[in-house]
């Protein structure tokens, strides 16, 4: 019998489920429905469900902090709490869920709310990729009644800056779609660059969608400014402690489904945005700069490190 757990895993990892808000609330649901559903007899049999669900939903997809940080928050507040009954642990389990989606609700609203005054009439904007976060800032800023114009790339090889587009003008933005390697070209003729990310670093280094650090130097080059747009839940506290944020490499065939039979190649979907690229971090604290990153972490979300 396949389990709520493993259903979800396999969704994320076939990428099934997209985006970092919508994995995590894949795996939230998929503990949710697993807690309710356990004949575990005390809190160690339960604990070790979980905690064997965790595993499961980790080795998903490599590069996931938020999903990670979702399920190390219900984990450690089960494990802390005193009750023993699973029934009650359980409960502990959706409250913590639901506490953590409404969190996520909140800095969403925060951070469009901050980010879209960076926004004025008539700007031009370059995105990568799709992030529901950078999009959600556009709408704001639209609803604010600015007139401006965003600039996706394809973002090869899935082409997920297609589903930027076709967002921006079902909400009335005016959208141009170019080629990844025509950003330097049009570098000049924009006036900033936003895009979401993957995972911050303890160093307030960047993991975005591959493509993204050749946009930040590009930006850097023509003086344009780069904002990374982000909820602080996609910390790593992994890195905290020396780890490095892994890189994952998907199927060659998202490239080249018909290669040549001795050719090599690779497919890394997200590379590292330096922090000395990153003129600031739009998130629920406001607009940060990516060196502070650590120390307003352990103020906002303390049990992360």
């Amino acid at each position: 019998m396949v389990t709520s757990v493993e259903l979800a895993a396999k969704r994320i990892k076939t990428l099934e489920v997209q985006g970092a808000r919508n994995v995590a609330i894949t795996a939230i649901e998929a503990i949710e429905e697993l807690a309710t559903s356990s004949r575990a007899r005390n809190k160690t049999q339960f604990v070790n469900e979980l905690s064997k669900a965790r595993e499961v939903l980790f080795s998903s997809r490599e590069t996931e902090p938020l999903m990670r940080n979702a399920v190390r928050q219900i984990l450690h507040e089960v494990e802390k709490s005193k009750e023993t009954n699973p029934k009650e642990l359980a409960d502990i389990v959706h409250q913590v869920s639901t506490k953590f989606l409404q969190n996520l609700e909140t800095s969403k609203e925060r951070i469009a709310e901050i980010g879209h005054k960076r926004i004025q009439s008539s700007s031009r904007i370059l995105t990568h990729c799709h992030s529901s976060t950078v999009t959600y800032l556009f709408e704001r800023a639209k609803k604010e009644g600015k007139q401006f114009e965003v600039i996706c790339t394809e973002t090869r090889p899935l082409f997920q800056g297609r589903i930027t587009a076709k967002e921006l003008l079902d909400l009335g933005i005016k959208a141009t779609m170019i080629v990844d390697s025509a950003v330097r070209f049009f570098m000049n003729k924009v006036d900033l660059v936003m895009v979401g990310a993957d995972a911050i670093t303890s160093e307030g280094n960047v993991i975005n969608k591959i493509g993204t650090s050749l946009i930040a130097l590009a930006a850097n080059e023509a003086r344009t400014p780069f904002y990374v747009v982000s909820e602080l839940l996609k910390f790593d506290p992994s890195t905290v402690y020396g780890d490095y944020e892994k890189i994952e490499e998907r199927n060659p065939n998202e490239i080249w489904s018909n290669a040549p039979l001795k050719i090599e190649i690779r497919n890394p979907a997200f590379d590292i945005t330096r922090r000395n690229f990153i003129h600031g971090i739009i998130c629920e604290e406001g607009i940060i700069s990516p060196h502070s990153v650590l120390e307003v972490i352990r103020k906002r979300h303390p049990w992360l490190t």
